[in-house]
């Protein structure tokens, strides 16, 4: 799964007047105070709940395999279908919420994530668990961006760098839930009652959004998810924006990815995220039990390390970022050379069998914990540039690159599996995984490419808008270097 929301997209506008009378909207920063921690509460607590659902099936690759009769292949397929769902769900949902309201988008998105799950639990063959995988994404892509939207609307602009990085933080509890309690929960209890119970923790969740979310601070409590003001626009002033007659949905988009500093902050989450996703959504695991021949609890305790290491990234980079957005670039760069550098220590190590040492094992997952936490900050690229009624879109545009990335991660892991794995099956080799995880190279030299390239055309945009009078937070009084 660390950006701030432009200072004018915050709070209800009040009007002063010119001297020649003109009224001038100018808008009041939110309260932030107890009531921004309950409405930021309730949306993360629904981001947790997708993050169980989305990770579920990295503690049951093996399980889904056995179960199904599969091979690497249609085992990736799972994970990829869902990503693909999530990452081309972005951008409807940066809109939606932008138009709706997060509470809305919430409540359907908790709809889509109780279904899924429960159809995957119930399944018995491939296609029927196939389709619940993408409906389960669906509902998962509904989650993230609508608690940015939340937090963004809750607290002042100066804390929403924080705040991102916080709701990235806590999300992080869901991976641990998986590999702490659902791993061994499927070991004792078996799928279907595993996977079915997950899901059923969705009604209550939605119970908590519908009776208690309050999306702005002037949105009255318990308000109908139907109910709309006069004026149009979502209940709450959730969508309230006011958009320009004939502003199409297309020029939402067409507009949004125009600014250099979207695709700047795309790319920045496309080149962070995937490693530790591929990593942890289905293929480390079978890596660290096959080829490094740890037991499942073992393995799990990993897992859990990548977590518990993001979770003090998070806290780093969250306060990095508010003080300091001149390191955003080099803080980035910093990430993706230091994940790749260990990969290369952990492929090249000589010898052994295949197996590597546990010091490097344990470094590998400690530096992949800083990838979630870094895609974030592609967020603090765009926000500065897009007003608050583009919010929504930009940032949806730039939470779909990681997960873009991630599928082509696990496809190419999983094809190189099978390749490298004659007669299919699920024994895989140390030198299969070793040929298959070289793969992540390819996007993530593609990756730094495409951040080389747009870096100065956003800055100098960034330049732009700070020198205009148009500055939207205090990342634009200190252009990254």
């Amino acid at each position: 799964m660390s950006a701030a929301e432009p200072a004018a997209a915050s709070g209800p506008p009040a009007t002063a007047t010119t001297a020649a009378d003109a009224p001038v909207v100018v808008r009041r920063e939110p309260p932030g105070g107890r009531g921004a921690w309950t409405a930021w509460g309730i949306g993360v607590t629904v981001y947790v709940l997708a993050v169980v659902h989305r990770t579920s099936l990295g503690v049951a690759g093996l399980d889904a395999a056995a179960r199904f009769g599969i091979n690497a292949s249609a085992l990736s397929t799972f994970s990829i279908l869902q990503v693909l769902v999530y990452a081309g769900m972005q951008i409807p949902v940066g809109l939606l919420v932008d138009r709706y309201g997060p509470r809305r988008i919430l409540s359907a998105g908790l709809v889509l994530l109780t279904a899924g799950q429960l159809g995957f639990a119930l399944a018995t063959s491939f296609t029927p668990a196939l389709l619940a995988r993408g409906v389960l994404g669906c509902g998962d892509a509904m989650t993230f961006v609508s608690v940015l939207r939340i937090g963004a609307r809750w607290f002042p602009a100066f804390r929403n760098p924080f705040i991102a990085q916080l709701t990235g933080l806590v999300g992080t509890i869901g991976n641990l839930v998986t590999t702490l309690v659902l791993s061994q929960v499927l070991h004792s209890a078996g799928w279907t009652p595993t996977f079915g119970t997950t899901a059923l923790f969705g009604v209550v969740v939605l119970a908590v959004v519908v009776l208690g979310l309050r999306e702005t601070p002037d949105s009255a409590p318990r308000e109908s998810l139907f109910a709309r003001r006069a004026g149009g626009g979502p209940a709450g002033g959730a969508g309230g924006a006011a958009r320009p007659a004939g502003f199409s949905l297309r020029d939402q988009i067409r507009v949004s990815w125009r600014e250099p500093g979207t695709r700047l902050g795309m790319w920045v989450h496309f080149t962070t995220a995937f490693p530790a996703s591929s990593f942890l959504l289905l293929w480390g695991m079978p890596f660290l039990m096959n080829s490094q021949g740890m037991t499942r609890a073992e393995a799990g305790g990993m897992l859990s390390l990548v977590i518990l290491s993001g979770m003090g990234f998070a806290v780093l980079f969250g306060q990095l970022m508010s003080r300091r957005p001149g390191l955003r670039t080099p803080t980035v760069f910093a990430v993706v050379l230091g994940t790749g550098s260990v990969w290369a220590a952990v492929l090249l190590w000589p010898g052994g069998g295949g197996h590597v040492p546990l010091w490097l094992l344990l470094l590998l997952v400690v530096v992949m914990g800083s990838n979630g936490p870094a895609s974030l900050i592609g967020l603090d690229y765009a926000r500065p540039v897009n007003p608050p009624e583009r919010v929504g879109t930009a940032s949806g545009i730039v939470n779909m690159g990681g997960f873009i990335a991630a599928v082509i991660a696990l496809f190419l892991i999983g094809f190189v599996l099978d390749l490298a794995t004659p007669g299919g099956g699920t024994d895989y080799t140390p030198a299969a995984f070793r040929a298959a995880f070289a793969t992540l190279y390819a996007p993530m030299a593609l990756g730094l490419f495409q951040i080389l390239r747009l870096r100065a055309r956003a800055l100098a945009r960034e330049r732009e808008v700070a020198l205009s009078g148009g500055a939207r937070n205090c990342a634009t009084s200190h252009p990254a270097r």
